[in-house]
């Protein structure tokens, strides 16, 4: 069983800064790729940004060079550092667990989601 817990979450002004953070269960964050996506209202879910059991990391181009995604297997978390925070990244945030092939990431199990609003 996948279990994943999200925090971090809030509300910020554009330009500000949030992290987020996941903490799975140790088997998972062992063997899994990580990875955040996000759901705005009336849109469907998107990949934002994961990153592999080795480190490598994956971002969609709309958080490219403004988020960064790192794991600490130690400490079984995966983070998501956002930066320079446009309204168009108010959604509801998923952490993820799963495998990877190039830029594509299958999902075995979801967090409960966290909201992150922005307002301009």
């Amino acid at each position: 069983q996948v279990q994943l817990v999200e925090s971090g979450g809030g509300s910020v002004q554009a330009g500000g800064s949030l992290r987020l953070s996941c903490v799975a269960s140790k088997r998972v964050v062992s063997v899994a790729d990580l990875g955040w996506y996000r759901q705005a209202p009336g849109g469907q879910r998107e990949m934002v940004a994961f990153i592999t059991s080795e480190g490598r990391r994956n971002y969609a181009d709309s958080v490219k060079d403004r988020f960064i995604i790192s794991r600490d297997n130690a400490k079984a978390t995966v983070y998501l550092q956002m930066n320079s925070l446009k309204p168009d990244d108010t959604a509801v945030y998923y952490c993820a667990a799963g495998t990877s092939r190039g830029a594509t990431m299958s999902v075995l199990g979801w967090g409960q989601g966290i909201q992150v609003t922005v307002s301009s």
